[in-house]
């Protein structure tokens, strides 16, 4: 059965083709075919680089195939939010909304009711925005919300998400499913890229699965029929990787590698911090859990010297480095895997050798002369990182434009993780986006950097990803820690619902009622 209650056979396609696309000589899909019923959602999914992400932008018309067509059905609207954010950032959401076909009379622009619109439609949908908010200041999760809503202010029929519930926390997972639901139930169709398996088997009718450019299964009505390693052995073709584990814990003894003492630090959006002390020893592996928007982004930029502080102290390895430069922190052994690889992490027309010596430069040669020496000692670097991550296609000199976005993160991860001397690493959704290879290879790497005595501080929306790596995680919610989970602990039952009410505000209500 369908989500509209339809007999699968009967039902209309809404999506149907096969097409081929290559790049610079590489086939990215070989005559990929989608089919997408109405009042169905389907799950498209696949490793980092199997097509995914161009065989959606095809569908929305963004991208031209090379050979073959996709079909929409007449009447059809496609909305397509995908993986990086298409907001122009310079601009508030409302005036995003409107790009295009702007309301208005005699030359002036009416954008009050659409605000209005978005702010209604959000609510209703449990996807809360800011219609005036300007786009470049909201975190990822908070575009990608904004996105979706845009899209079904727009009246989309036909819904395209990739990758949507990266950086969401398990209530607005929950929130966003029902979105969906209501979309395919009104005859609608909905196209879920994820790498996230248990939200396949918990929501998906229909399923496609991408290896290498060409679909190797495609089943429909699944709904209740099929488990996530079925569909991970698809994906990978053989048997997926185990689920992280927690490393060994530091000793009781071991020294503090990096503190936040009474931080404060402010933000316009009202997500900043707030009398924040956190204090990380040589060794241990801290989560940090949060709705999207309570505090994260700042908690991490302050500590990255990306935003100043209005109170409080930085302390890296015993030292103050709250005043220090961005380089300064780096040369102290601070590493930096930012939640935006594209706005932060990577300079995308640049290659892969030259992306791993961004803040690298006294290391691997500084200034013009010391750049061209440098170049074996980049590639060398290069050569390490893409071998050690497996990233896909091989090749230090390709820009890094040209990775899938997995393997994007797999560059930014290994630049962080070998920095010379590294003493703590903060990780804003080091996985986001990831597929379960990559994923595994990722927290491996974290694990050994904690292993060898790095402080790691995790700030993730995936909560098996915390639960499985970290000795403790904290919950920030309206920019203060209001609650722990330590140790063992973490591997109780009710876990979830515990970190849940804190991460909502519940527990606190309780309390005070």
């Amino acid at each position: 059965m369908t989500a509209a209650g339809h007999d699968p056979a009967a039902a209309a396609s809404l999506i149907t083709g096969a097409v081929t696309k290559r790049y610079d000589g590489r086939t990215v899909l070989d005559a990929a075919t989608l089919q997408v019923r109405a009042g169905a959602i389907h799950a498209l999914v696949g490793e980092n680089g199997a097509g995914k992400s161009t065989l959606v932008k095809i569908v929305a018309g963004l991208v031209r195939p090379d050979a073959g067509a996709i079909a929409v059905a007449p009447g059809q609207r496609v909305g397509l939010v995908p993986q990086h954010g298409a907001l122009v950032p310079t601009l508030t959401v409302v005036e995003n909304a409107v790009l295009g076909r702007e309301p208005g009379r005699a030359g002036v622009l009416a954008l009050a009711p659409v605000a209005d619109a978005l702010r209604a439609l959000g609510a209703a949908h449990g996807l809360a925005v800011d219609p005036w908010a300007r786009a470049g200041a909201l975190s990822v999760g908070e575009q990608q919300r904004a996105e979706i809503v845009i899209a079904l202010w727009r009246g989309a029929s036909l819904l395209i998400l990739d990758e949507p519930t990266a950086v969401l926390a398990p209530v607005e997972v929950d929130g966003l499913f029902a979105v969906l639901r209501g979309v395919a139930a009104a005859g609608g169709a909905v196209v879920l890229v994820t790498h996230k398996l248990d939200e396949v088997v918990a929501i998906a009718d229909d399923l496609t699965v991408l290896r290498a450019g060409r679909v190797v299964r495609h089943d429909v009505g699944v709904a209740g029929h099929l488990d996530a390693t079925t569909i991970a052995r698809a994906m990978v073709g053989g048997e997926p990787p185990p689920r992280a584990t927690a490393p060994p814990p530091p000793a009781a003894t071991a020294a503090i590698a990096l503190a936040v003492r009474g931080l404060h630090v402010a933000d316009a959006t009202g997500a900043g911090v707030h009398g924040v002390d956190l204090a990380l020893r040589a060794g241990e592996l801290v989560g940090v859990a949060g709705v999207e928007g309570n505090g994260q982004r700042a908690l991490v930029e302050a500590i990255a010297g990306l935003r100043r502080p209005g109170a409080g102290r930085i302390e890296l390895g015993g030292v103050d480095v709250t005043g220090a430069t961005v380089a300064a922190r780096l040369a102290a052994g601070l590493g930096h895997v930012a939640e935006d690889r594209h706005a932060m992490g990577l300079v995308l027309d640049a290659s892969i050798e030259d992306n791993v010596a961004l803040g690298r430069e006294a290391e691997l040669g500084a200034g013009l002369g010391g750049w061209i020496l440098g170049r074996r000692a980049r590639r060398a670097l290069a050569d390490a990182i893409v071998r050690d991550l497996d990233v896909r296609p091989p090749d230090p000199t390709l820009p890094a434009r040209a990775l899938s976005g997995g393997n994007q993160q797999k560059i930014v991860v290994g630049r962080e993780l070998t920095r010379p001397a590294l003493r703590a690493l903060v990780a804003a959704q080091p996985t986001r986006g990831v597929d379960l290879g990559a994923q595994a290879l990722i927290h491996a790497r974290l694990r050994d950097a904690a292993g060898r005595g790095v402080a790691v501080l995790l700030v993730s929306a995936d909560l098996d990803e915390l639960l499985g790596l970290c000795h403790r995680v904290v919950v920030l919610h309206r920019g203060r820690l209001v609650g722990e989970v330590v140790g063992d602990a973490l591997r109780a039952d009710g876990v979830r619902g515990r970190l849940g009410a804190l991460m909502t505000g519940a527990a606190a209500a309780e309390e005070a009622a």
